[in-house]
């Protein structure tokens, strides 16, 4: 599988890499980071889907905890809070920029 453009960049950009493990180093110790993987890593236990490498992991839908695989939990873009702050509400004021109606 090809690199994509974010691992490209930190690739050929040792000192921004180096900024940014040390970025992630301190924001994964802060006290609500190591809460939610507790929380999350129990959650995974009761589900019997950790540390077996079955593929599986434990997704919020909503209120609800299901089953997911792995890659589509990790990548989906609609269960984090914080892209859909950045992505805005619908409509406000954002414009349409897609299909005119024209031919």
């Amino acid at each position: 599988m090809a690199l994509g453009r974010t691992a490209k960049y930190y690739r050929d950009n040792p000192e921004a890499r180096k900024k940014r493990l040390a970025y992630q180093k301190r924001y994964n110790a802060r006290k609500a980071q190591i809460a939610r993987r507790v929380r999350n890593n129990r959650e995974n236990h009761k589900f019997g889907t950790y540390g077996n490498y079955d593929g599986k992991d434990v997704s919020h839908k909503g209120k609800r905890i299901v089953l997911e695989k792995e890659s589509k939990n990790r990548a989906s873009k609609s269960n984090t809070p914080g892209d859909r702050r950045a992505r805005g509400k619908k409509g406000k004021g954002r414009k349409n920029k897609g299909n005119k109606g024209g031919k």
